[in-house]
């Protein structure tokens, strides 16, 4: 298993996105882009693909340790920041805005009957000569 495996095991179990683990790095004063990121979890025969070094998930596993039970000073409860964040990102989808006003899209709930050209009216029995 590498590195990589081990980092988008991690990204999933913890339920992280690229923004939380540049957060996390830089808690350890670790700098790295989304970009630089998004080349670890991509397929290995990709052609950007990157493998993860050691030092990058060494310092994102001490990052981890700070980021969830906190320092020495200021201590955190697991428990209570993994339950913080499952709560505060809700998957949200986004609202469609009509492009001449900018403003969200009315939603009308009320459906019309659709007529189909091949399908024949519904009518009683009769048929069209």
């Amino acid at each position: 298993m590498t590195n990589n495996d081990i980092f988008k095991k991690l990204r999933v179990a913890l339920m992280l996105r690229d923004d939380d683990i540049v957060e996390i790095l830089k808690l350890v004063d670790f700098n790295i882009s989304k970009s630089e990121l998004g080349a670890f979890f991509r397929n290995e025969d990709h052609p950007k693909y990157m493998e993860c070094g050691d030092q990058i998930l060494r310092n994102f596993l001490n990052g981890l340790v700070i980021h969830l039970r906190g320092t020495k000073e200021n201590p955190k409860s697991p428990g209570e920041v993994l339950l913080k964040a499952k709560t505060s990102k809700p998957a949200q989808s986004p609202k469609k805005k009509d492009f001449k006003t900018g403003k969200p899209k009315a939603f009308k709930p009320d459906i019309s009957p659709v007529k189909y050209k091949n399908k024949p009216s519904q009518s009683k029995g009769k048929k069209k000569s």
